[in-house]
């Protein structure tokens, strides 16, 4: 008899996903992301952090002051990282993410031809960023599903 206690493909994923989000060094938000093909295939992964060749010592990671002297203006989201990582076209994956995408990584995820969406959590549900992702996804046809049965832990040692 084979094991029926596997990981169904989406806790898969969304597994790999919070991996990928242990990567960030970002003191407050982790966030981790996959593109996924239509053969269950990972083509890349990302996590937030400085762009590459940015000294991430010598930028801020507030939250609070001065938006310049914040880690907003800097920081590269998970999805985008992913995304310009992937190296080859995106029409029809499916993206995984921690965190519900922002606007901006929306209008991306949108421009790369990505046709469906699963998160982890939604923690920012009410802010303008959101609302506008969701309204921009729904006018683009595009799905995006909560992985609510999530409940498999990462625990490295």
């Amino acid at each position: 008899m084979k094991r029926e206690d596997f990981l169904s493909w989406e806790q898969f994923f969304m597994t790999v996903a919070k991996v990928c989000a242990m990567r960030s060094k970002d003191p407050s938000t982790q966030v981790g992301a996959i593109l996924v093909n239509n053969l269950n295939q990972i083509i890349s992964t990302g996590y937030n952090g400085f762009p590459r060749g940015v000294d991430d010592d010598k930028f801020p990671w507030s939250r609070e002051g001065e938006w310049i002297d914040t880690k907003y203006p800097y920081v590269a989201h998970a999805e985008l990282n992913a995304i310009v990582s992937a190296r080859t076209n995106l029409t029809d994956c499916d993206v995984y993410v921690t965190l519900f995408p922002c606007n901006e990584c929306t209008k991306i995820i949108i421009q790369a031809g990505i046709k469906k969406v699963f998160y982890l959590e939604d923690k920012y549900k009410d802010s303008n960023e959101v609302k506008a992702s969701k309204k921009m996804l729904d006018a683009a046809q595009i799905e995006y599903k909560q992985i609510n049965d999530f409940n498999v832990k990462v625990s490295i040692n």
